[in-house]
């Protein structure tokens, strides 16, 4: 029998429906979605600034997601951004947090006894990058999440496994190592690849990658995961790295060996929800005079530099008002040859119209104190907008 795709488009596009857009012939289902979202960019400056370009209006999202089923063996996602497509037009630059392209994967079911995904999108590491950003009431993940310290998606393949009714998941996957500028084309000259893995646990039922307890869960729910990966992209003589694929502050990929690994954990109870994250890095550049060494010696660096962070955040999701409230504080040391480190408070405010698909959100962000190395313009920002999800 032939689907009924006229009653199909009646039905998601009935103002009584906030349903996604779902396609099906039988075999093959098909669900389109998307997201728009905008905001108000307000920054505090420091007395001898005066570059307030900073201040303006900002279209963040206008995304188009599409997820498919064919039978039961094959899953798929293609998910772009077009106005990060328009911002990252003409230039060298990726903002790794809102690439153009997002996600682009398949997902092979049939074997049973672990699912394989290949293409590309977001690596399994770190709950806080995993956590969809239109749940969250934030208009900005933390700094050592959003993808300048480590890359959060890449190109590569993922073997997957849940145990424990879904409570239990083990991730393994090898990868480019160039995060979002993999899809540029070519391996750096090493040609070595990118190793990720991620275990977590949750109790007593599935725990999803998500921030706030809308569903005021009447048990307490913990889950807890681990991290690592690992790369050794040591370049042979002659050669260098995509200067592109270094990130903001040139330790997403560097021209020797990176170690990471972190812990995670979340809680949520009748509204309360928390989340705390801990990542360490290690970096062993191939050379002496590597600029991570800050021109110190290698008697006093031992060959390596340590980076790394922490964050955490407690929210409570007011259901009589429909508010989400939250806050947010965290760390970042970049290189612990450099002294200090960068401490930011930031809080936000989100008021659900029509849960997450229509949500007026407000964030507020606070510079502590900020690291030697990475010297900031502002003191305080503001953002204040409203997303809109059609699924």
């Amino acid at each position: 029998m032939r689907p009924n795709y006229f009653l199909i488009l009646m039905a998601a596009y009935s103002p009584f429906s906030w349903a996604q857009l779902t396609l099906s012939n039988g075999n093959h289902m098909l669900e389109i979605t998307g997201n728009v979202s905008t905001y108000f960019n307000q920054r505090t400056l420091k007395s001898d600034q005066r570059d307030h370009s900073k201040d303006r209006f900002k279209l963040r999202d206008a995304q188009i997601e599409l997820e498919g089923r064919v039978g039961g063996d094959f899953e798929y996602e293609l998910k772009f951004d077009l106005a990060d497509m328009a911002d990252n037009n003409g230039t060298t630059q990726i903002d790794p947090e809102n690439p153009g392209l997002m996600e682009a994967s398949v997902t092979y079911k049939g074997l049973g006894w672990f699912d394989i995904q290949t293409g590309y999108g977001k690596l399994y590491y770190s709950r806080s990058a995993l956590v969809p950003f239109g749940y969250s009431p934030y208009w900005q993940r933390a700094e050592l999440t959003r993808g300048s310290v480590f890359s959060t998606r890449d190109v590569g393949v993922t073997l997957m496994k849940n145990f424990w009714r879904q409570r239990a998941n083990i991730y393994l996957g090898a990868y480019t190592g160039l995060g979002e500028w993999s899809l540029n084309g070519d391996n750096d000259a090493s040609g070595q690849l990118e190793y990720v893995g991620r275990v977590d646990v949750s109790y007593p039922a599935r725990y999803r990658y998500r921030e706030i307890d809308d569903h005021l869960s009447p048990t307490p729910m913990f889950s807890l995961g681990l991290n690592a990966r690992y790369t050794n992209k040591s370049q042979p003589d002659g050669e260098t790295l995509p200067a592109e694929a270094l990130g903001e502050y040139g330790i997403k990929v560097i021209d020797g060996k990176r170690t990471a690994y972190g812990l995670d954990a979340s809680f949520q109870y009748m509204g309360f929800s928390a989340q705390f994250e801990l990542h360490q890095l290690k970096f062993e550049p191939r050379k002496e005079n590597d600029p991570l060494f800050l021109n110190f010696n290698p008697s006093q660096t031992r060959g390596y530099v340590l980076a790394g962070g922490y964050i955490a955040q407690l929210n409570y999701f007011v259901k009589k008002w429909h508010t989400i409230v939250s806050a947010r504080y965290e760390e970042l040391d970049l290189n612990d040859l450099a002294p200090g480190n960068s401490q930011r408070f930031s809080s936000a405010l989100a008021y659900q119209i029509h849960g997450y698909n229509a949500m007026v959100k407000f964030q507020y962000f606070n510079i502590i104190h900020e690291e030697s190395i990475d010297p900031l313009k502002w003191t305080e920002q503001f953002r204040l907008g409203m997303q809109f999800q059609f699924k």
